[in-house]
């Protein structure tokens, strides 16, 4: 049994972790701003600490030691500095939720070298000062000059499922369902994914896996946007209405110039075996349309 510390885990696949956590017996404490419920009851220690204040967060560490810590709230090299120095020397192992995000939309397949948090030109500043990729990055590189700790980076590409409160797949199934138009940039653009149960999986592996540094985590494969739309036609029976270059309303959470998605081979020859993006994809499609049609 290890004492295990979440920051985000208390919806979607932060959730998913902690349940895993939980069902393996491990002693298990979130902390979480008082905004959400605790899920988890007496099964975990819930304390509400506003992690941007870093008073908050050094009050909370006094006197506490963690084997594991997940941090899935950290958007901003301010974040990962305080998380460091409050942090060093009391902690086993961090693992920190990144994003595909870190890399450029180049139409290029990522590979985890195509971004360099060793060698990054650290700019300080909090979530609001960049842009969510830009902040993502800046957080990585900080972690990796400053922590004392190992760190693993899992770089996610956009994570799906039924309960995602960002509805960004619901956006798309929901639209052609009621038969209202959708505004996408290039068609023919190839995305990655992974299901939340695959992420928070990923994530208990992570922790407690011999690794360090970067790593991809997504399901094998990748779909074009095209690909995308027919499959939701197939499954809604009805025709996509696809306006090209749309405005904000309509346009697509996956309007991408050009293709954007990733390879999981490193983490794959470390010893995770991911799932088949097209042995899945359609079957959540059709649980989310059971609500639009």
């Amino acid at each position: 049994m290890k004492n295990i510390l979440v920051l985000g885990g208390t919806r979607f696949f932060g959730r998913k972790l902690v349940e895993l956590l939980i069902a393996e017996g491990h002693q298990v404490t979130i902390i979480t701003r008082g905004n959400s419920s605790n899920p988890f009851g007496d099964k975990v220690e819930h304390v509400i600490v506003d992690r941007t204040k870093e008073p908050h967060l050094q009050s909370f560490m006094e006197n506490r030691m963690f084997d594991i810590v997940y941090d899935n709230i950290c958007y901003s090299p301010n974040e990962a500095k305080a998380f460091c120095d409050i942090f060093n020397g009391k902690i086993g192992k961090l693992v920190f939720t990144s994003t595909l995000s870190t890399y450029e939309i180049d139409g290029n397949v990522k590979v985890e070298h195509d971004f360099d948090p060793y060698n990054y030109t650290i700019r300080m500043g909090d979530s609001a000062d960049f842009t969510y990729g830009e902040g993502k990055r800046q957080a990585e590189a900080v972690f990796f000059k400053y922590a004392e700790f190992p760190i693993v980076a899992v770089r996610f590409p956009i994570v799906m499922g039924v309960d995602d409160y960002t509805e960004r797949l619901h956006f798309h199934v929901k639209r052609v369902a009621q038969e209202e138009p959708i505004g996408f940039v290039n068609m023919d653009a190839e995305m990655s994914f992974i299901q939340a149960d695959e992420a928070a999986r990923f994530l208990l592996w992570a922790g407690q896996a011999t690794i360090e540094g970067p790593f991809n985590a997504t399901a094998t494969g990748a779909v074009t946007l095209q690909a995308l739309m027919t499959l939701v036609e197939r499954v809604t029976g009805k025709r996509a209405k696809i306006a090209l270059l749309g405005d904000d309303e309509i346009r697509s959470p996956y309007a991408v110039p050009k293709s954007w998605y990733m390879k999981n081979d490193k983490a794959a020859a470390a010893g995770f075996q991911f799932s088949k993006l097209d042995s899945w994809l359609e079957n959540l499609v059709q649980d989310i349309a059971k609500q639009y049609t």
